[in-house]
C-alpha cells in the first residue's frame, strides 16, 4: 500500500507536523493496513456532520484509552480545503495519528480522478495490496460504527504482524495499485496476439491449398 505514495511526503497530524518521507517510514505507517482515503473539507456542510462520526470511529479503532492494542488501520486525509490555513483549523482537531499530504501537492488531484471522487465527504477503503474494498464507506460507518472494521478486516485478511519487529518490514515487497489493472490489459494483450497468429496461420494453409489445387 505504500506504493500509493512512493515518492511522495506524507505528514503526520501532531504538533511538530513530521514528515513521513522515506520508503521504510511509508511501510511503517501503511503496509498491512486497511488504509482510508478520507476526501473532505472543514467548510463542507457533509463533511461537517460526518467528520464527528469518522473521527470517534478511528479513536476507538486506534487509540489505546479503547484498545489494548491499535487496529491495522490508517487514513490519509485528501484536503479539499481552500487554503492551507483552512486546512489547518480542520485538522488541529482531528486525530494525531491521521496523515496528509501537503497542502500543495497535487497529487491529491490524481487521486480524485484515480477513484472518481466528484463530491465530498468520500471514504474511499484499500486493502494493503491497493484493492478496493469501498469507493465510498460513508454510510456504511455512520451506521456500523466500528462494527464495520471488521468486515473490512476479514475480507482484507489481515496479517496480524504486530508482534512483529519494524525490520521485518525493511525488505517486504510493496505491489502497485494499479497492478490488477496491469495484469486485466496483459491478458487481454495476450489474447489479442494469440488471435492474431490464429488467423495469421489459417490465411497461410488458405494460400498453401489454393497452391495445390493449381498445380
Amino acid at each position: 500500500m505504500a506504493e500509493l505514495f512512493h515518492g511522495k511526503v506524507l505528514i503526520k497530524n501532531n504538533k511538530d507536523r513530521d514528515d513521513v518521507d522515506t520508503d521504510r517510514e511509508l511501510c511503517l505507517q501503511l503496509e498491512n493496513k486497511v488504509l482510508l482515503l478520507f476526501f473532505g473539507s472543514g467548510e463542507c456542510p457533509r463533511c461537517q456532520d460526518f467528520t464527528p462520526t469518522l473521527k470517534e470511529f478511528f479513536v476507538q479503532l486506534t487509540d489505546e484509552f479503547y484498545v489494548d492494542r491499535a487496529m491495522q488501520l490508517a487514513l490519509v486525509y485528501i484536503s479539499q480545503d481552500e487554503s492551507e490555513d483552512k486546512e489547518s483549523k480542520f485538522l488541529k482537531d482531528m486525530p494525531k495519528r491521521w496523515l496528509t499530504l501537503p497542502f500543495e501537492d497535487q497529487y491529491k488531484r490524481e487521486l480524485e480522478f484515480m477513484f472518481g471522487v466528484e463530491d465530498t465527504p468520500v471514504v474511499v477503503v484499500l486493502r494493503p495490496d491497493g484493492t478496493v474494498l469501498s469507493l465510498n464507506a460513508v454510510e456504511e460507518i455512520s451506521r456500523l460504527g466500528g462494527a464495520c472494521f471488521k468486515n473490512w478486516q476479514e475480507a482484507a485478511m489481515l496479517i496480524d504482524r504486530s508482534f512483529m519487529l519494524a525490520e521485518d518490514f525493511d525488505d517486504k515487497p510493496t505491489r502497485s495499485v494499479t497492478e490488477p489493472l496491469r495484469r486485466l490489459r496483459y491478458k487481454l494483450d495476450k489474447k489479442k496476439k494469440k488471435k492474431g497468429q490464429g488467423e495469421e496461420e489459417k490465411g497461410e494453409e488458405d494460400e498453401e491449398e489454393g497452391a495445390e489445387r493449381w498445380s
